[in-house]
């Protein structure tokens, strides 16, 4: 394949659709490993005003393909949803067209672009996961967790190193496209991915060595129910009694915790009558039940509205936890905390407010941090969660808005991805599915498919001697450092 014989735009969308279909949950996460090969000849042999045009539309093709679900979304309108899908792909193209047009200056006046590539890749998903428009979604590790090996550094690297890993394998295989030398970068390429994979089992292997199940059991709730159905005044009554009787069916199982999805009920179940039935459950089986809920409170500044969840405890008491990072343009309208009439744009979204504290439960002496829904994306959240005292991390979503699509098994990856970044079990409890319990190795030992109504009931796996890496953010610091020191150093050697 000779890349100067086609158009910049055929490229720019050959990058594309590459790189997005690499996100689907198909059997194609190798194709990650070639998809930026396209852009980087653009980026290195085109000007940087051309580069930025084409990052723009391969990017728009990228996000476009990996993300076509949030244009599907049942809970508002056809066109609001098509406008949510609009905005999130030209949004997201930005960082792209920042990228490309790094790689391409760095490539025109220092000859280094191939060298920075990973190093500009690295920071601009960092940049793009900070703030209300964050984003650690679109990153490129999700790409890879259907081949367990290859994320298994993720607890040193953070997503960072899998990024990393991915575009150094472009940078190769590049060049053994471009160049005379082909053999040596092709065996380079294959020796580093074998290597990497090899390592990773390697890791597996011990992980799960390290690993015991223990005797700290779960009980897990997917009541698979329409989520505007749930929100129907004439389904109360029905949706009461169907979550009455899992839970019911939950607790002769004997389990050591209960756990309901998001917004599990349609009602604030902190101050409605109906938690005193619950609670009775809880109460007489011994069982602590944490049930996502809509919470309302009430103070001299007004009512303040937030998504939440509760834990009802064996005494009577309970907890609550306000979801810390809100999904903006469906659960609030971001800068309305600053300028309140913002509120009053319609976009089908709930005008909800940020939690403000990491609040870790304890269940039968265990102590854990649940995550709502989008939180699950975010790994400084779950590491937050973990350097707070988690032992474990719970997940309730409520992905049943875009249907059986690839959103919601994206985000039972990203799920995984948080289990192997924090070596701790993660169990998760989603309206229709995906619900699973997954092991500090980011494998799902148990799964319910996506429309299936049941109980996932198991014991949680824990590693015995779990050592503590920095992980985080430390290595996507230290590859913007080191690519930063890259940038000087020309600048200073050509000075």
């Amino acid at each position: 394949m000779k890349l100067n014989n086609y158009p910049d735009w055929v490229l720019a969308i050959i990058s594309g659709v590459l790189v997005g279909v690499a996100y689907l949950p198909i059997p194609a996460a190798v194709i990650i490993y070639i998809g930026f090969i396209p852009l980087l000849h653009i980026w290195l042999t085109r000007s940087v005003n051309t580069s930025a045009a084409m990052s723009y539309l391969a990017a728009i093709t990228a996000h476009t393909i990996a993300f076509y679900w949030m244009g599907i979304n049942q809970g508002t309108t056809v066109i609001i949803a098509f406008l949510s899908l609009v905005g999130t792909v030209f949004y997201l193209g930005v960082f792209w067209v920042l990228a490309g047009v790094a790689v391409s200056f760095f490539q025109h006046r220092f000859k280094m672009g191939l060298m920075i590539f990973p190093f500009v890749w690295i920071a601009m998903e960092m940049i793009r996961s900070f703030g209300s428009m964050g984003f650690p979604w679109g990153d490129l590790a999700l790409t890879q967790v259907s081949i367990l090996p290859l994320i298994q550094t993720a607890d040193i690297t953070g997503t960072a190193g899998i990024t990393f890993f991915i575009c150094l394998l472009n940078g190769l295989l590049y060049l053994a496209l471009t160049t005379q030398e082909r053999k040596q970068f092709i065996y380079g390429a294959i020796g580093l991915w074998m290597l990497v994979f090899i390592l990773g089992i390697w890791r597996l292997n011990k992980i799960e060595n390290n690993s015991t199940q223990s005797q700290f059991s779960v009980a897990v709730i997917q009541p698979n129910v329409n989520p505007v159905q749930k929100w129907d005044r004439s389904f109360r009554i029905e949706l009461i009694s169907l979550m009455d009787s899992l839970t019911v069916k939950a607790m002769s199982l004997k389990p050591d915790f209960v756990l309901w999805p998001e917004s599990a009920l349609p009602v604030y179940l902190r101050t409605s009558s109906i938690r005193t039935d619950i609670q009775s459950h809880v109460i007489r089986n011994d069982i602590p039940l944490l049930a996502g809920t809509v919470d309302r409170v009430v103070d001299e500044k007004g009512k303040h509205y937030y998504n939440g969840s509760i834990l009802l405890n064996e005494d009577g008491s309970y907890n609550m936890y306000h979801k810390l990072h809100l999904v903006p343009f469906a659960e609030y309208i971001p800068l309305s905390y600053k300028f309140p009439q913002l509120d009053k744009l319609n976009f089908g979204q709930g005008n909800f407010e940020h939690g403000t504290e990491y609040t870790i439960f304890n269940v039968h002496n265990k102590r854990f941090g649940n995550m709502i829904c989008y939180e699950s994306s975010f790994p400084r959240i779950a590491k937050n969660f973990v350097d707070s005292g988690a032992e474990f991390l719970t997940i309730q979503t409520n992905d049943a808005w875009s249907g059986d699509s690839p959103g919601a098994y994206q985000h039972f990856a990203e799920a995984q991805l948080r289990a192997v970044e924090n070596r701790v079990p993660v169990v998760r409890s989603a309206n229709t599915g995906i619900s699973g319990i997954i092991a500090p190795s980011g494998k799902a030992e148990q799964k319910l498919a996506f429309y299936e109504q049941g109980i996932i009931f198991g014991a949680l796996t824990f590693m015995s001697d779990k050592r503590h890496y920095p992980g985080g953010d430390v290595f996507a610091l230290l590859c913007i450092f080191f690519g930063l020191s890259l940038i000087i150093f020309e600048w200073t050697r050509k000075k």
